[in-house]
């Protein structure tokens, strides 16, 4: 099991975070060589107004992605749910512009952590996260009661942008450049003239 946050030494706590929670993975084709995001994940995310800079996943040992939960979050950010049948509770994963304040961390919460430079700990109203500060956007694992602290510390420790083909799995493919517009559905059940709407110029009673 991995050992909560707290009970490490801030000196030994650093490089954990510099490392994990904090780096972006690489070479997993998610980006081209000059750091912008791959052509596939611009034209899905884009599809469902999401900006491709803030599209993230992560893993947690028994919890799987509702593909179904995927979306936008705020104006342009990320949002995804990941569930577990065994232990129950839900991981969610948050994505959007921004920052994080020691105000802004304890609003709402009844308690509110510094773990690191960037790294907040908070808890509150049934729930519990971790927010990671990046250069222009915050990436929160927010977990239920029933999800305990070191899950949640994982799916932090493990949230990256992601690879082509997790890209595949995650969001859906954007509709086709060439597709053809959809036009109105001819139906079979209104008269040649007309619109088939009731007559209002007949007598009483007709």
């Amino acid at each position: 099991m991995i050992p909560t946050v707290r009970s490490l030494p801030l000196l030994l706590l650093a490089p954990l975070l510099l490392t994990a929670c904090g780096s972006e993975r690489s070479g997993q084709g998610e980006t081209r060589d000059d750091g912008a995001p791959t052509a596939e994940l611009v034209a899905r995310a884009g599809a469902l107004g999401i900006a491709p800079e803030l599209v993230y996943v992560t893993g947690a040992p028994g919890f799987t992605l509702a593909r179904q939960s995927v979306g936008v979050y705020g104006g342009d950010g990320f949002s995804a749910t990941y569930v577990s049948r065994q232990e129950g509770g839900q991981l969610r994963l948050y994505v959007d512009r921004g920052t994080m304040s020691a105000a802004e961390c304890a609003a709402g919460q009844q308690m509110c952590e510094l773990v690191e430079e960037g790294v907040w700990y908070r808890s509150g109203r049934g729930t519990h996260e971790y927010a990671v500060v990046k250069e222009d956007h915050v990436v929160r694992l927010e977990g239920d009661a029933d999800v305990s602290r070191d899950v949640l510390h994982e799916a932090a420790r493990e949230a990256h942008r992601p690879s082509g083909e997790e890209v595949t799995e995650l969001l859906p493919p954007a509709p086709a450049d060439d597709a053809a517009p959809t036009g109105p559905v001819e139906r079979g059940d209104l008269p040649p003239a007309g619109d088939g709407a009731p007559r209002n110029d007949v007598d009483a009673g007709g």
